[in-house]
């Protein structure tokens, strides 16, 4: 496994995140246990979870998943930079939702990060990242909630998740005014098939010194050799919501058919090629995967060691040419 610093910080994390976002919904939890020590065998340092996955009336049940998997003792969380987020209600779904039981006013914050240390059976979360951007509450009241949480030791690091690039500024020039660390890391949706995060979010990420955390590096199956799976299984084996919504533009099919075909002459697997891809550009620390099985964890593995030579990263760029630099792409 090859490793990188998370932005400008001191902490080292593998260039490969696990993602646990399968967890309980797909993937029980004997299995999930398997994945996670594979994964740790394999050198995979960083992890990745937030407290409503589970989903549902189930939620925070990944976060217990994990927990029980530390329970096991053997170094398991000492190894283990452990990444989890608040922002979303844990109420059921279509419930009323309950005066500040959501996003991130301070009373929310503190509560939600005890009910995570309990879920996760720890004493400190290394990185806590808000899910989503809170249009209602000032950044001086977030970094006051997160500043008193670093003081008492139960997290150590902030981040942010679906963030817009002058959120980002905002953030951190709220927090350089209270004297605070700030953002450290930024989870954004980024791949192949979506890089509008190059115009802004990524040039902000990595003028502040966040870490890039690509979610969704195979964009919902689409570039995990979705027409392939198609042929060999049957209408509709691509997959659903991303993947199979995509592939019904007649456009986009024709974009991913000249993706597999260019990685089918060069030997090359899509998936395992759309994560490499990933690791070659510039601000990114590592995509999180959310492998269902230890094959598909094996698979991710492999991109951390595939190297992509300059042709083919330029007929990528060719396939799925991206917004160009910023602010010249729209600017003279």
């Amino acid at each position: 496994m090859k490793y990188t610093q998370l932005g400008r910080t001191g902490l080292k994390v593998s260039r490969l995140v696990l993602g646990t976002m399968n967890f309980g919904p797909q993937t029980d939890e004997a299995d999930s246990h398997t994945i996670m020590d594979a994964a740790q065998g394999a050198g995979v340092n960083f992890f990745d979870t937030a407290n409503v996955y589970g989903f549902g009336a189930d939620k925070g049940r990944t976060e217990e998943i994990v927990g029980s998997w530390f329970a096991k003792g053997g170094g398991r969380r000492d190894k283990t930079v452990l990444g989890t987020k608040v922002y979303a209600t844990m109420g059921v779904e279509g419930e009323r939702v309950w005066p500040n039981h959501d996003k991130l006013s301070a009373l929310n914050i503190r509560r939600s990060v005890d009910a995570s240390l309990r879920r996760l059976g720890t004493d400190h979360i290394d990185i806590y990242q808000f899910h989503h951007v809170d249009r209602d509450t000032p950044w001086d009241e977030i970094w006051q909630a997160i500043d008193v949480l670093v003081q008492q030791g139960k997290i150590l690091y902030a981040g942010s998740s679906n963030h817009a690039g002058w959120h980002i500024a905002r953030a951190n020039e709220a927090a350089a005014r209270r004297g605070s660390l700030g953002l450290v890391s930024e989870q954004c949706l980024y791949n192949l098939a979506e890089r509008r995060a190059e115009m802004e979010v990524i040039p902000a990420a990595q003028g502040y010194g966040l870490g890039v955390i690509p979610w969704s590096p195979l964009h919902g199956g689409l570039l995990g050799g979705a027409l392939r799976k198609e042929r060999e299984g049957g209408a509709g084996r691509s997959g659903v919501g991303r993947s199979a919504d995509a592939l019904a533009n007649s456009a986009i099919r024709a974009r991913i058919e000249s993706y597999e075909d260019l990685l089918g002459k060069h030997g090359l697997e899509p998936g395992e090629v759309a994560l490499a891809w990933l690791l070659t550009r510039p601000g990114v620390t590592g995509p999180i995967v959310g492998p269902r099985t230890t094959d598909q964890l094996a698979s991710a593995l492999r991109a951390v060691e595939l190297t992509l030579p300059d042709e083919l990263l330029a007929s990528l760029d060719e396939i799925f040419p991206g917004p160009g630099p910023s602010p010249e792409s729209f600017a003279w």
